[in-house]
């Protein structure tokens, strides 16, 4: 008779449960995403999302460098420029916010790695990711004319010095045009991240707030994927890998795990997931009220996101959960 197999006898003490931990988090897998503002000694906290800030880019330096004596290697920028228009020119400018961020963040800490969001929402007037027009069906964002912009806002961040672009807009076709723009102008080693699975989904509210862009018509459903949908995102996943995209990326986290599972299952490249906003603020609200244990949730929801296949976790829980482990 064989012995009876008892799977509680690893799991006695804390010891114990360390060495058969299967799923393991790291700092190395932690990305900081931090939102930029003009003017100097700025850091002001954002409503809906507390312990995060907005930062000019003197409050910036200095809060990277904590970021990084912590063991995060990288952080995510948004911009919220000065002013805003129709076609959203601020994000392409060279002295926009973005770029005022990352040349002073390379200078300052140059091996920190500075990942560009690349996306016309925050820039626009209208609060949509690229260029509207005017069709039979009402106000339309234009996909095909919007990709030139995405291509010139991508030169701008890598002639800044950004060590990864990152596009988030959702337009069919741009991770190949600012493939193409990157290759043509000499920076065939930049590698794009691609929110190549970003649904439309509820829980961007707290951001919306933070990045001041919330589209002042419609939503955006016609180009962010429909939460229903798994085998779209694998589509999706797979045009833009095809496009020369070298990450890629579902988003949100915690409701599209069987997304992540699914690419993990069938892409070799290196995944990253966004815990966003609306994921860390109802944690921070549950914990402020009592609800629960708000460290214990963050680790657990982390280790579920790294479980599920993630190589690289964005999350406003970059800091607290570097401090943790």
């Amino acid at each position: 008779m064989f012995p009876v197999h008892r799977p509680r006898r690893v799991r006695q003490n804390a010891g114990l449960r360390a060495m058969v931990r299967e799923t393991r988090l790291d700092r190395s897998m932690l990305v900081a995403p931090l939102f930029v503002v003009p003017g100097a000694k700025v850091k002001r906290e954002i409503g809906s999302l507390a312990g995060q800030f907005h930062l000019s880019v003197d409050q910036l330096i200095e809060h990277a460098r904590g970021l990084a004596d912590l063991g995060i290697p990288a952080v995510l920028l948004f911009g919220l420029p000065e002013s805003k228009d129709e076609q959203g020119s601020g994000a392409w400018d060279p002295r926009g916010i973005v770029q005022q961020a990352t040349r002073a963040l390379k200078a300052a800490l140059p091996r920190l790695q500075v990942i560009a969001d690349l996306c016309l929402c925050e820039y626009t007037s209208h609060g949509h990711c690229g260029l509207v027009e005017e069709t039979a069906a009402g106000m339309q964002v234009a996909n095909d004319t919007t990709l030139d912009l995405l291509a010139r806002t991508a030169m701008a961040q890598a002639e800044a010095g950004a060590d990864v672009i990152a596009p988030s807009d959702m337009m069919d076709g741009r991770v190949a045009a600012i493939r193409r723009g990157l290759d043509q102008s000499g920076f065939t080693h930049l590698p794009i991240l691609s929110y190549a699975a970003k649904y439309a989904s509820a829980f961007y509210g707290p951001f919306r707030e933070a990045a001041g862009s919330a589209p002042q018509f419609g939503d955006r459903s016609g180009y962010q994927m429909d939460p229903a949908n798994a085998r779209e995102a694998l589509r999706e996943m797979e045009l833009d890998f095809e496009e020369g995209a070298d990450m890629l990326m579902v988003k949100p986290a915690l409701p599209y795990l069987d997304v992540l599972r699914q690419a993990r299952d069938r892409f070799d490249v290196p995944l990253a997931a966004y815990q966003v906003s609306g994921e860390y603020a109802q944690i921070i609200a549950a914990a402020r009220a009592g609800w629960l244990d708000q460290d214990r949730a963050m680790m657990e929801t982390l280790t579920a996101i790294r479980r599920a296949g993630a190589d690289l976790i964005i999350t406003y829980f970059a800091a607290a959960a570097a401090r943790a482990l």
